[in-house]
């Protein structure tokens, strides 16, 4: 099932059925395509949206992703996994968007060193809803508390907690050390322990949840871009 974890065995045969994907997108096979942007929709889209902090934002970047893998298909040359390839053209673009919208003080912070938002995180909302409508809102709050961790921690932790990618995936997808990985991951996941403390766990599975219209939406509209010639859609 997308979006679930996999095996390191389950992986490689992924890897190897992604690979075999992309080569018949690459001789435009549209029934490939849309059994990798399926496979892959869930894992995106959480990803674009951890960056952009809204869901119509988000399943643009994944659709324009899908495009630019599209047309570039035939230069994917399988020395990284499919999967690692699709990640980073959907940050690509959700950073792209996130520029344009001028929302955070960051442009790319990815790479931050010392003095970066890494060391000015702030939990300002230390207030929980009462204990009667807390549970019925777990979700929703910790979507809301992903929201406000800045850009870097919730990208990473979105990829690790919710997507299940390991800690090498994460540093190739975002071009960053392993231990930046780690420590970014640490500072994330306790900044959510002090207002959710037990029950993060169990909310985690639910967070940014991938409906099936979704889904269904986004594979309809990247297949319909990509029979369109590309100098068309520019217009």
């Amino acid at each position: 099932m997308p979006g679930q974890p996999t095996s390191p065995p389950d992986r490689a045969a992924a890897g190897a059925e992604d690979r075999d994907l992309v080569q018949r997108i690459a001789r435009q096979d549209h029934a490939a395509f849309e059994a990798l942007m399926r496979r892959h929709n869930s894992r995106l889209f959480r990803v674009a949206r951890a960056i952009l902090k809204d869901d119509g934002e988000a399943e643009d970047a994944v659709q324009d992703a899908y495009v630019d893998a599209y047309r570039h298909a035939s230069s994917f040359q399988g020395s990284a996994q499919a999967s690692t390839w699709l990640t980073r053209i959907v940050i690509n673009q959700a950073l792209m968007r996130l520029r344009k919208q001028k929302r955070e003080r960051v442009v790319v912070p990815f790479a931050g060193g010392e003095g970066s938002e890494e060391g000015q995180v702030v939990d300002e909302r230390a207030e929980l809803p009462s204990s009667t409508a807390w549970r019925a809102e777990l979700r929703r709050i910790l979507e809301r508390r992903i929201d406000d961790l800045p850009l870097g921690f919730r990208t990473v932790f979105v990829m690790r907690e919710v997507d299940d990618m390991t800690i090498p995936e994460i540093a190739e997808c975002l071009s960053i050390p392993e231990a930046t990985v780690r420590t970014r991951l640490f500072r994330a996941r306790a900044l959510l322990r002090e207002s959710l403390a037990r029950e993060m766990d169990t909310a985690t599975l639910q967070v940014f949840a991938f409906a099936g219209d979704r889904c269904d939406r986004i594979v309809a509209a990247s297949l319909e871009r990509v029979k369109l010639p590309a100098a068309a859609e520019e217009r």
